[in-house]
């Protein structure tokens, strides 16, 4: 009952911040952890009571439907016709959220004069990385916008290199224990990289070692777990959630009393060595315990994150203030780690440029595990427990739907094979902010009867689609990010016996060899992508040849199993 009432507590704390700062803002970010068959439909019922509405629950509506279309013409009304200051600001903060900065950029001149256009100019700088910038157009403001300013600062000074400051407390490691940082994690999040965390997690344990993790400040309350515990066991694995009633108001605040909280638990649980993620400020907060404690650490680059945030902005965004600091903070704490982990050799060249010695780095690949080793059902087996049609051709993906993904191109792919091959059909398993813009692509196609969008589902049902689809796509935009990082989806369709045709990338490669385990297609490329798929849907005995195979290299060079042994060596080598 107390810790209930500290979550709600922390939720109303959230919400009012959030509340004073940009109410549209917590608006689609609630709306974005509702389930999508309910907001989308809903969405578009609202948007269309009113179709030439700029009042921004219209915009939001419209932005919440993926009706970019629709959106555009509510801008476009709302210039032809005129609005009010105050409007105008409104306008564009919704297209600051929508990730239209362009048309932002056109409110905002209109805006001037109305109260709050400060906070909305600095959200606009704020998106294209000018962190200073945004935090100048602050000073002096009182109020909400004083809070703003305060908490934009604090981001800045965590970026320009502030750390944790803890007193030294080292306290006999006990061998064999490893205590994990983590942002989130099982059973609250099943994203992939909930699930390698938990699969490290459980191989480790397996393996002889204590293994337990801590997630993140507030988690997982402030993701919508309002009646969250202090801990959670999964697979016998312990995770420690950090839930005060109150966290501090700045970021470098909340760092610290993370900081703080983890070292009180790290005190009883006495690790042997201590393991985080990327991004670097876990990376902060596990250095200066780390130190404390007086054991070595271990930072795991799992993506590279300043180029994640630059893809959705364009080239310019990889000039600008956050990305350089974001790349410098992020070298720092690699160069100042004992051991870097990271997914290939893509990721490695990466990290070895950013001046991280050869020698400190080791290769853990996403891998498989559980259920994944058992032989896989065929594909008829696998369509019947999913209601799926066992005499159709499927072509999609399991994973999670942004934009660099490049899924639009595989929309476009199949809509140039789906005359050719009238018993294909189209699978989209995942979600994202990608999927509104999807889900209007296919119908402006007439291509609805004909594809299926699942929504988030459990990871065993996941499986089931990897086992139900005749070739799992991987169809990724060319961007630095899709370049380095190696994603985990297409190591599972290839143990599940499933080709795989990815773009043609670097750290795709890795996985997917060109006529060996599946194809590769020119990223970007939807006409060369079709052709592809063509001919592996011509030719069902290559494609079992080719699933065959990638199971096979999948069970002898990727398992949790194997990666477990490789970490253990690591830790030893640390002396631990």
């Amino acid at each position: 009952m107390i810790q209930l009432l500290k979550n709600i507590a922390l939720t109303a704390g959230t919400v009012s911040e959030h509340l004073t700062e940009s109410p549209d803002v917590l608006f689609l970010q609630v709306l974005r952890r509702l389930p999508s068959r309910i907001v989308r439909p809903l969405a578009r019922f609202v948007a269309r009571l009113a179709p030439n509405s700029a009042r921004p629950l219209f915009l939001l509506a419209s932005h919440a439907a993926g009706d970019t279309a629709g959106l555009t013409y509510r801008f476009e009304h709302a210039v032809r016709t005129g609005v009010d200051a105050d409007r105008a600001r409104k306008a564009a903060e919704v297209a600051i959220a929508a990730g239209q900065p362009a048309w932002a950029d056109v409110f905002l001149p209109l805006a001037a004069g109305a109260t709050r256009t400060p906070a909305t100019l600095a959200r606009r700088k704020w998106y294209d990385g000018d962190m200073s910038g945004a935090v100048v157009v602050l000073a002096g403001e009182r109020g909400g916008m004083a809070k703003q300013r305060q908490r934009l600062e604090s981001e800045v000074r965590v970026f320009q290199g502030w750390r944790p400051s803890l007193t030294a407390s080292a306290v006999k490691p006990q061998a064999r224990r490893v205590l994990h940082l983590l942002t989130n994690s099982v059973p609250h999040t099943g994203s992939g990289y909930a699930r390698r965390s938990h699969s490290i997690l459980t191989a480790q344990q397996d393996a002889g070692w204590s293994a337990m993790a801590v997630t993140r400040l507030g988690y997982p309350v402030q993701i919508g777990a309002l009646t969250a515990r202090q801990h959670d066991v999964v697979d016998g694995v312990r995770y420690e959630r950090l839930l005060p009633a109150r966290m501090k108001p700045s970021m470098h605040g909340r760092l610290q009393q993370q900081a703080e909280g983890i070292l009180s638990l790290a005190r009883d649980f006495r690790p042997s060595v201590l393991h985080t993620t990327t991004h670097f400020v876990n990376g902060l907060v596990a250095r200066e315990v780390a130190n404390a404690l007086d054991v070595p650490w271990a930072y795991e680059v799992r993506g590279q994150l300043a180029d994640t945030w630059a893809s959705t902005r364009g080239e310019e965004a990889r000039r600008s203030e956050r990305y350089k600091l974001f790349t410098e903070r992020e070298a720092d704490v690699m160069q100042s780690a004992d051991l870097v982990v990271t997914l290939g050799e893509s990721m490695k060249d990466n990290i070895v440029a950013m001046g991280v010695p050869d020698s400190k780095i080791l290769i853990c690949p996403n891998a498989v595990g559980g259920a994944y080793l058992a032989e896989p059902l065929d594909h008829g087996a696998a369509r019947l427990a999913l209601g799926l049609d066992p005499n159709a051709l499927y072509i999609g993906t399991v994973s999670s739907l942004v934009d660099y993904e490049g899924l639009d191109d595989l929309v476009t792919a199949f809509a140039l094979l789906a005359p050719r091959l009238p018993q294909l059909k189209l699978v989209l398993v995942g979600d994202g902010t990608a999927a509104p813009a999807l889900q209007d692509q296919v119908r402006r196609l007439g291509l609805s009867e004909r594809t299926i969008f699942t929504g988030r589902v459990p990871s065993e049902q996941a499986r089931l689609y990897h086992l139900a689809l005749d070739i799992f796509v991987v169809p990724r935009k060319d961007l630095a990010v899709t370049r380095a990082v190696t994603p985990l989806k297409p190591v599972e369709a290839l143990a599940s016996g499933r080709p795989v045709v990815a773009s043609n990338l670097d750290a795709l490669r890795e996985i997917v060899h060109d006529g060996v385990n599946g194809r590769v297609a020119n990223a970007e490329d939807p006409g060369g992508l079709a052709e592809v798929l063509y001919e592996l849907l011509d030719d069902e005995g290559l494609r079992k040849r080719l699933g065959a195979a990638g199971r096979q290299e999948v069970l002898a060079t990727r398992t949790w199993q194997a990666n477990a042994q490789a970490y253990i060596r690591a830790y030893e080598n640390l002396g631990v």
